[in-house]
């Protein structure tokens, strides 16, 4: 007998191996079996997946849900969507060893949640200090999908050494502080962490009144320290997740030198991102042919890649992508819109924000041309639609100008958009069937106004699906599914990510007759938890039914209630446990 019957599916397995249309039986939270023939429904709940594919629950490698996973761990808005495993931790931001408000100030000013939402609720629930800790409360939390976790650098760093010594070039830990963050890195790897997350894009900035617009402690760390750590990731086989500094493409070398593996085991090392950016079509060859030298010197290096064009919101000037430039970030280390406004209406600072908006060699991912971003919300309606350029040029004014009348004039009530890469199919479609890369980069759970990628896997079937529909196949659906599923878990070492008689069963139903509607369209849901609306994905259909060890989890395309609220769905994941041949 089954507690689950799902026939007359296309089972996509997860290994890449042929898809085939059979029965699939779970019992005890396992695939119990795999058959041609009609299983025995005695007693089971029965799915009948007629026309519709059925693959492992999707794993999403790159989400900054760790404050969200404290008080709401159904984490419904990436299960609704397939997902059944999320990873924690990236950017060098866990909040696992540092106190409450270091935790939250390394957090919420980077990944735009709000301060006032995320501290209390670290100052309420966080009783660990400790990696072993941390997983222990994990453990006891009704989680709705898998987690597996990063240790973040900066938590790590500002655990240590404090958030004000973390944070000052001119001070190095000492050797006793040193072996303190290996100790607990040690702690980490002993408890199933994946790895270490660290950060060297210099525009990520520090919230709170203490040390506000400092860049994260983990960027302030000397090679030397990586390496030293390094050294316990290589050892264990473990992952290095990290983040090159943007204003310095050549920092990207040390990363590779690390991961190299010629005479030593090489070090598992994961970045920040590859990129098809309009501002720099350079990067994305460049990243390509730096992934397969080092891999070819013996490294097992990947670069994260966002399978859909990456669409970024702005309300005034509160996106991240101000920070890479000068001008940008002189406004954004404001904190004020009294003091925005003062430096918005000098005519010095104008002509250096012009300066900067007009370099056109400088290391950048925004584009930086108000003629490539759509107003969509903002007090005077006769510009809703509408470029900045076009209205900048009806004016008879420089588009900088604008700009800035605008801020003045509205602030966040200016809400704009624009794409800043990956909008070219045929070079999409090449970066994601590329060896060294991780189907991944979601965001999901942060940037609560700016970006939406919830749905990441669904974006990634549709891209083949419509390369297949028009017969230029980048790759079949079988390695597609492979490469959300199978190819990550082996790569990390997790038991999670295939549909083989004896692996958990974290299953999805997918009508890809669905797959055709728009995935980009954006709605607003309440963020449990947090008492507030966030920009979300809702792809009616596509997803019929996710289980997670068995369990129900999405019937119909929504959640159920027990989501979140009863034990027994999602665990954490312990690095080094993969079942995976």
């Amino acid at each position: 007998m089954f507690d689950v019957v799902i026939k007359n599916g296309r089972v996509f397995d997860g290994t890449g191996a042929a898809s085939r249309v059979c029965n699939l039986g779970i019992r005890d939270g396992l695939v119990a079996e795999l058959s041609d023939r009609p299983l025995d429904e005695t007693g089971a709940r029965v799915i009948d997946a007629a026309q519709c594919w059925v693959t492992p629950g999707f794993i999403d490698t790159h989400t900054h849900y760790d404050a969200e996973l404290i008080v709401a761990p159904s984490l419904s808005e990436s299960v609704r969507h397939g997902v059944t495993t999320v990873l924690v931790g990236s950017c060098s931001l866990s909040m696992v060893c540092s106190e409450a408000e270091d935790a939250s100030d390394i957090f919420t000013r980077v990944e735009t949640v709000p301060r006032e939402k995320v501290l209390p609720i670290l100052e309420q629930h966080k009783t660990w200090s400790r990696p072993a800790e941390w997983v222990r409360f994990i453990e006891q939390q009704p989680m709705g999908p898998n987690v597996i976790s990063f240790l973040g650098h900066s938590d790590l760093r500002v655990s240590v050494m404090g958030l004000h010594r973390s944070t000052d070039r001119a001070v190095r830990p000492t050797e006793a502080e040193l072996q303190q963050m290996e100790r607990l890195l040690e702690e980490a790897l002993d408890e199933g962490f994946l790895g270490m997350s660290s950060m060297c894009l210099k525009w990520d900035k520090i919230d709170g009144d203490r040390e506000w617009s400092k860049s994260l402690p983990s960027t302030y760390a000397r090679w030397s320290e990586m390496r030293r750590l390094n050294k316990h990731l290589r050892r264990r086989g473990r992952v290095h997740q990290g983040a090159p500094n943007a204003a310095n493409p050549l920092q990207i070398f040390q990363y590779l030198g690390e991961a190299v593996g010629l005479l030593r085991q090489p070090l598992k090392t994961t970045l920040i991102s590859m990129l098809d950016l309009k501002g720099n079509k350079t990067v994305a060859p460049m990243a390509k042919l730096a992934a397969r030298v080092t891999n070819l010197l013996g490294g097992d290096f990947r670069w994260q890649v966002l399978p859909t064009p990456f669409a970024i919101y702005a309300d005034g000037i509160d996106h991240v992508v101000f920070e890479e430039f000068g001008a940008g970030e002189m406004a954004r280390n404001l904190k004020t819109e009294v003091e925005q406004n003062a430096l918005f209406k000098d005519e010095a600072y104008r002509r250096k924000f012009r300066k900067f908006y007009a370099e056109k060699f400088s290391p950048r991912v925004w584009q930086r041309d108000f003629g490539d971003a759509i107003i969509l919300e903002c007090p005077e309606q006769s510009y809703v639609g509408r470029d900045f350029a076009d209205i900048a040029n009806e004016k008879g004014m420089h588009v900088v100008d604008l700009f800035l009348d605008l801020m003045v004039e509205y602030g966040r009530k200016l809400r704009w958009f624009t794409v800043i890469g990956n909008h070219r199919v045929d070079k999409l479609r090449a970066m994601v069937s590329t060896p060294d890369t991780l189907i991944t980069f979601s965001d999901a759970g942060a940037h609560i106004r700016n970006m939406s990628f919830y749905n990441l896997p669904l974006r990634f079937l549709q891209l083949i699906k419509q390369s297949i529909d028009e017969s230029t196949p980048t790759m079949d659906m079988e390695r597609a599914v492979h490469r959300l599923t199978g190819e990550q878990a082996r790569w990390l070492g997790i038991d999670a990510g295939t549909l083989r008689v004896g692996d958990r069963a974290d299953v999805v139903v997918i009508d890809p007759a669905k797959l055709d509607q728009p995935l980009d369209a954006q709605c607003w849901a309440d963020m449990e938890g947090f008492n507030m609306e966030r920009m979300v994905n809702r792809n009616p259909g596509i997803v019929r039914n996710v289980l997670i060890n068995g369990k129900m989890a999405v019937e119909d395309g929504e959640p159920v209630a027990q989501l979140g609220q009863a034990r027994g769905y999602g665990k954490f994941l312990r690095a080094g446990e993969c079942s995976y041949a």
